[in-house]
C-alpha cells in the first residue's frame, strides 16, 4: 500500500498542478487524510475547499474537475475502486483490495526497516533528564527519560544522527547541601535531631552515602570515579564522594530504565574552560546590556522576553540562565544546528531568555534555537489514594519506586502515553492489571496472541508467494489499513516530538487485531487461506515490534491474561 500510495500521491500532484494551471493559480500542496468515517472510504482529498476560498469558487465544482483529471491517471486507475465527491467539496477514495493487500508484502520485506526514512545526515542533540546529582531519580525525571528516549528514537527513524546529552550541575548550593548533609549522618546525626541541617536532604540514601564513605569504598559511575577517604572533616571528599554516588545510582536507574548517553555534560566545566565569562563579555561587546542597580542586564526585550533580564548580580555571581547560554553556544559550536531540549514546564520561563541571549551574541544562531519539549510533573496513585512520599528519598516517589511497584515496560509506555504538556496520573494498579484495561498489557497481548498462533502453524514459514487476494474480510481490510499507517505516524511523530502518537497508534493496531482475532479463523484447512492469514499476522507482529521498540517497550511472546480468553480460533 505504500507504493500505491506513493503513486496516487504523485498522480494528485500533477493533477492539482494542471488544475491551478488551467486557474491561473498556484498548486496546494499535495496530500491524503483520513476520512473521519471509514464508510466514506480508506483516503479523503480535502485541497478543494481552501482552494476555492483563495479563488473564491465553488469548492465541489472545483473538486468535480479534480476527480476527472484523477480518473484519467494510470495510478488511480490502477489502485482505486471508487472516487466521488461528498459535501462541500471531500473527495473520498476507496482503494482497490490489491492496494490494501500490498502493504503486509511490504511490511515483511522491510522487517526491522518497515517505517523507517532513509539517512537525513541531520545531526541532532537531544538535551534530556539532566538531573542534579542530589538525590534519587524521581517520578518526573522518570516521565523526561521515557519522553526523551523515545524522542531520540523517533528522530533516527526518520534518519536523524541522534546525540544524547545528559546535563549536570556538579557544583553550587545544591551540592554543598548535599555534602554538609552527609556529613551530618557521618557525625551520628539524623533528621529531627539537634545540629540536624535546616535544609538538609532528609532521605535514607544519605545514609547509604555516609556509610560507603565512612567505609571508604571507591564508587564509579560514567564519567567519574572516586575513593573515599572516610575522614568526616574532609567535606571536599564527601562532595566528590556523594556526587559520583549519586551519579552511579542514576547510571543504574537509567540503564534499568533502557536509557543511554552519549555524553554527560558539567556545568562546571562552563566555567572552568571560561565559556561563561566569554559569553558574557561578548553579550557586553553587542551592545545588549547594560548597568542598573550594580547587577548586568540582558535587554531580552529586544527578542520577545516580557522584561529584562539580570545577568549578574550586584554580588558578582551569575544568574542560572547564563551559563545555560553559554552551554548552548557550545552545543552551536559542536555542530548541532538542531537542539531539543526535554524540560518540566517549570523551565517555560528560561525558554525565551536563552533564545534571548543566543540572538543578541550575533553568532548567527538561528531564532528558535533550542527546541523545547516541556512536559508536566505526575501523580501517583495506588488503591485510590495520592502516593507522595518514598522512605528512600525522603520526600518524594522514585523512579525505581515505580519500576520496582510495576515494570519497565509499564512506566515506559504509560509515561510515553500522554501528551508532554498534560497533566498526567500514574495509576500503579491500572499498570498491574492483566486485562484490557491496561493499554500496555493490551498491546503486548496481541503480540503474544500472534506468537502463539504462528507457533501451531505447520506450513512454511516463508510468506513471500502468499496470494493475499485472499484477505478480503472486512476485520483484515481494517488491519491493513491500520499497517499502511505506521510510516505516516511516525513522519508526524518525529516531526512533533510526540511519542504520545505512536502509543495511540499501538491501540488502535492492537484493537483492529484483537477485532479480527475475535471474527476470523486462521489455522483453516484451506491451505493458501491459511498461509495469506499467517502473512498478515507476521505482518502485524512485526510493526508492534517496531512501534513498541519505537517506545523502548518489550514484545513479548507469551502472557497471561486474568480473564478468560476466547478458544484459539
Amino acid at each position: 500500500m505504500i507504493r500505491a500510495k506513493q503513486e496516487l500521491l504523485h498522480a494528485l500532484r500533477d493533477a492539482l498542478a494542471e488544475l491551478a494551471r488551467e486557474l491561473g493559480t498556484t498548486p496546494p500542496a499535495a496530500a491524503f487524510e483520513s476520512p473521519r468515517q471509514a464508510a466514506h472510504g480508506d483516503l479523503a482529498i480535502t485541497v478543494a475547499m481552501p482552494m476555492a476560498r483563495a479563488l473564491r469558487a465553488n469548492p465541489r465544482e472545483l473538486a468535480d474537475r479534480l476527480v476527472v483529471q484523477l480518473r484519467g491517471s494510470a495510478a488511480f486507475e490502477r489502485w482505486v475502486d471508487a472516487i466521488g465527491v461528498a459535501g462541500p467539496g471531500f473527495i473520498n477514495l476507496r482503494l482497490a483490495s490489491a492496494a490494501r493487500q500490498a502493504v503486509v508484502a511490504e511490511v515483511l520485506e522491510a522487517g526491522a526497516g518497515y517505517g523507517r526514512a532513509a539517512a537525513s545526515g541531520r545531526r541532532v542533540m537531544v538535551e534530556f533528564v539532566s538531573a542534579n546529582p542530589t538525590g534519587p531519580l524521581h517520578v518526573g525525571h522518570g516521565r523526561n527519560a521515557a519522553l526523551g528516549d523515545c524522542i531520540c528514537n523517533l528522530l533516527e527513524t526518520q534518519g536523524d544522527r541522534v546525540h544524547r546529552e545528559f546535563y549536570y550541575n556538579d557544583a553550587g548550593v545544591q551540592i554543598q547541601t548535599l555534602a554538609l548533609s552527609t556529613q551530618a549522618r557521618l557525625r551520628g546525626l539524623a533528621p529531627g535531631d539537634a545540629g540536624w541541617p535546616e535544609e538538609a536532604y532528609n532521605g535514607e540514601y544519605i545514609a547509604d552515602i555516609a556509610a560507603d564513605f565512612a567505609a571508604r569504598k571507591t564508587v564509579r559511575a560514567d564519567d567519574r570515579e572516586f575513593t573515599a577517604s572516610g575522614h568526616v572533616d574532609d567535606l571536599e571528599g564527601i562532595s566528590r564522594f556523594a556526587v559520583a554516588y549519586l551519579r552511579h545510582e542514576q547510571d543504574l536507574d537509567l540503564a534499568a530504565f533502557g536509557v543511554r548517553f552519549d555524553r554527560y555534560y558539567l556545568e562546571s566545566s562552563l566555567y572552568t574552560s571560561g565559556r561563561v565569562e566569554d559569553t558574557v563579555r561578548r553579550l557586553v561587546a553587542s551592545g545588549k546590556t547594560y548597568e542598573h542597580d550594580g547587577a548586568l542586564w540582558l535587554r531580552s526585550t529586544e527578542y520577545g522576553d516580557d522584561k529584562d533580564r539580570v545577568m549578574r548580580k550586584s554580588d558578582g555571581s551569575y544568574t542560572y540562565f547564563v551559563p545555560d547560554v553559554a552551554y548552548h553556544v557550545a552545543k552551536f559550536e559542536r555542530g548541532f544546528t538542531k537542539v531539543i531540549n526535554v524540560q518540566g514546564t517549570d523551565h517555560h520561563g528560561t525558554v525565551a531568555r536563552v533564545r534571548a541571549g543566543l540572538q543578541a551574541l550575533g553568532l548567527g544562531i538561528p531564532a528558535g534555537y533550542p527546541d523545547y519539549a516541556l512536559y508536566k510533573m505526575i501523580t501517583v496513585m495506588k488503591g485510590g489514594q495520592e502516593v507522595k512520599i518514598s522512605k528512600r528519598a525522603g520526600s518524594y516517589v522514585t523512579l525505581r519506586d515505580l519500576v520496582e511497584w510495576t515494570s519497565r515496560d509499564a512506566v515506559r509506555f504509560f509515561l510515553a502515553s500522554r501528551k508532554a504538556d498534560t497533566e498526567f496520573t500514574f495509576d500503579i494498579d491500572l499498570a498491574l492489571a492483566t486485562g484490557d484495561e491496561n493499554p500496555v498489557f493490551y498491546v503486548q497481548y496481541a503480540h503474544a496472541r500472534i506468537a502463539s498462533v504462528l507457533a501451531q502453524y505447520d506450513g512454511a514459514r516463508d510468506f513471500a508467494g502468499a496470494d493475499l487476494s485472499l484477505l478480503t474480510a472486512p476485520t483484515e481490510t481494517a488491519l491493513m489499513l491500520e499497517l499502511a499507517k505506521y510510516p505516516e505516524t511516525l513522519a508526524r511523530a518525529a516531526a512533533d516530538l510526540a511519542p504520545h502518537d505512536v502509543a495511540f497508534y499501538l491501540r488502535e493496531l492492537a484493537a483492529a487485531f484483537h477485532a479480527w482475532y475475535a471474527s476470523e479463523r486462521f489455522l483453516v484447512d484451506e491451505a493458501e487461506l491459511a498461509r495469506a492469514r499467517m502473512a498478515l499476522l507476521a505482518a502485524t507482529a512485526q510493526v508492534l515490534r517496531n512501534a513498541l521498540g519505537v517506545l523502548g517497550v518489550s514484545a513479548p511472546e507469551s502472557m497471561v491474561r486474568a480473564a478468560p480468553t476466547e478458544a484459539l480460533a
